[in-house]
């Protein structure tokens, strides 16, 4: 099994600009597209720089949330600030979290393969604790060695 980590976390919420998908969720490569499209606009328009002016540290989170059954993606920071782009603010729940470390050379492969790890393979061999749903988030860290890394913090229950 993938190395990974149980934390408690404290409840803290995520500003984010973000966007239907309207794949099936077995759909990987659909979703992938909508996700990689999602994000080079938002870097591309100054949303995303928009949002890291106002946060109140350096990392970037990349968020996937059910809203009113809607698949949602999320580009999001932590931040006490607003912004008129911002389409939602995140609630994060106190409690445990799944912690899955990685480094890829892209954030949108340390994304898709934090991503594909915790609910690939983690999630589905976990005997002791589950995810009952809520936002999850692959979070951007920083840069080093010329590699991206980061961590997927996903909120879970003891079975």
């Amino acid at each position: 099994m993938a190395d990974f980590t149980l934390k408690e976390k404290e409840s803290f919420t995520v500003l984010g600009i973000g966007t239907e998908l309207k794949s099936d969720y077995t759909d990987y490569a659909g979703i992938n597209k909508e996700k990689a499209d999602f994000w080079q606009a938002v870097k591309q328009d100054g949303r995303l720089d928009a949002l890291k002016a106002i946060a109140t540290n350096d990392y970037i989170f990349v968020v996937n949330e059910a809203v009113n059954n809607k698949m949602m993606h999320y580009a999001g920071v932590m931040t006490e600030e607003s912004l008129p782009e911002a389409s939602r603010v995140i609630q994060f729940p106190k409690g445990e979290y799944l912690v899955v470390k990685g480094e890829a050379e892209t954030s949108e492969e340390l994304s898709n393969m934090l991503t594909g790890i915790a609910f690939g393979q983690i999630l589905p061999e976990a005997e002791n604790f589950a995810y009952v749903g809520g936002p999850n988030a692959a979070v951007e860290m920083g840069q080093r060695n010329g590699l991206v890394f980061g961590e997927m913090w996903i909120p879970v229950v003891k079975k």
